[in-house]
């Protein structure tokens, strides 16, 4: 069920505001005793799913026990970060996920499925992971937050892949990212209905008997008429509703429509966030459906230090390099480091379409 939604292209939610909506959110863990926040790290600062988790700990107290930043495959926040995100909550309550070790297997995915959801772009089951301290460390309930995107590997981000990716591990997060990277970005950006969509969703249906309660709370961010960075929607629940409603909402404020093909684009990475071409990508994927046949992106990246966020993913990427998918695919097969890294694959080179992607020369889309 919903607990809290309110959101629109017009709307501007204040800090009082959002005060409101949190409160009413946690009537969705009114009776755990031991909760477990899961909020994304630095990379996603503008989510204000900072300011959501100081709100949660200073109304849930002693009720609030740990918060686990959905790290999936990125770096451990530094305590400078913590401080900076996370102003309004202890420090010593911030655990670490390490998702080469951590996870649990719950279930796995039949290849069928897989194979049927990915119109057989992919051959493979699917384990179903998740963070053991979600299911071993006595907790009544999760409380998921972060922002409802447009992304590259999903087709719209988090609610399950908060659970699936933020705190899955090796083996599910690299089948969850080729199979996206296989299927096609284009195919998939700014869409809540996709493969991987799917798979999250049936990982969500065989874990639940096994894992807490989760309440989700969603944010949807956008600009205001005089270019600021606000809050636009704000959709907490149970269940999927609730990702349903902010996913629509983000379609409307977070893609934009072009009348005509962009020759030249310059793109600034904030480094503050974007450390890595892992995540620095993201001025690819996003601008590259609105560019002109042979135009011209410029990535401004001055805080640039890591090719992966992951130490063995950085020295794959390293190795191979950013390579097409005719490439990348073949040597895969002829080098078992590269083997044994479908998110290294699936990163460094994968389905390569026309330039202009699938936007029509007259609307051309940027997420």
């Amino acid at each position: 069920m919903m607990y809290a939604a309110r959101g629109s292209a017009a709307d501007e939610i204040t800090s009082e505001e959002l005060a409101g909506l949190v409160n009413e959110a946690l009537a969705g863990v009114a009776g755990a005793r031991k909760v477990i926040a899961l909020p994304p790290d630095i990379t996603r600062f503008h989510s204000r799913a900072g300011a959501i988790t100081d709100l949660v700990h200073g109304l849930l107290g002693g009720r609030l026990a740990a918060v686990l930043p959905a790290l999936g495959t990125h770096a451990p926040m530094t305590p400078a970060e913590i401080a900076t995100m996370y102003p309004g909550t202890p420090a010593s309550l911030f655990q670490v996920h390490d998702w080469r070790v951590d996870p649990l297997e719950f279930a796995r995915i039949p290849a069928s499925y897989v194979r049927e959801v990915g119109g057989g772009v992919v051959d493979y089951d699917y384990p179903v992971m998740a963070s053991r301290k979600l299911v071993e460390d006595g907790y009544d309930a999760i409380v998921s937050i972060g922002q409802v995107v447009p992304h590259e590997v999903v087709g719209m981000a988090n609610h399950a892949k908060n659970i699936f990716v933020g705190t899955g591990g090796k083996e599910s997060i690299d089948k969850s990212h080729f199979l996206g990277a296989a299927y096609g970005m284009e195919r998939m950006m700014g869409r809540a209905d996709t493969p991987v969509r799917r798979l999250f969703d049936k990982a969500l249906e065989l874990a639940g008997g096994k894992l807490p309660p989760i309440l989700w709370i969603l944010t949807v961010m956008g600009r205001s008429g005089d270019g600021r960075l606000v809050m636009k929607g704000f959709f907490a629940g149970d269940d999927n509703e609730c990702f349903a409603q902010a996913a629509a909402l983000s379609r409307l404020v977070n893609i934009d429509q072009l009348e005509g093909p962009i020759d030249k684009a310059v793109v600034w990475l904030d480094p503050a966030e974007f450390r890595s071409t892992w995540l620095g990508n993201k001025a690819v994927y996003r601008t590259r459906m609105a560019m002109a046949d042979g135009g011209e992106l410029v990535v401004m990246a001055p805080g640039l230090a890591h090719f992966g966020e992951d130490p063995g993913i950085d020295a794959l990427i390293r190795r191979y390099g950013y390579r097409p998918s005719a490439t990348i695919r073949p040597l895969a097969r002829e080098r078992e480091d590269l083997a044994a890294s479908l998110s290294a694959r699936a990163r460094g080179g994968s389905r390569s379409p026309t330039p202009r992607g699938r936007a029509s020369r007259r609307k051309r889309s940027r997420a």
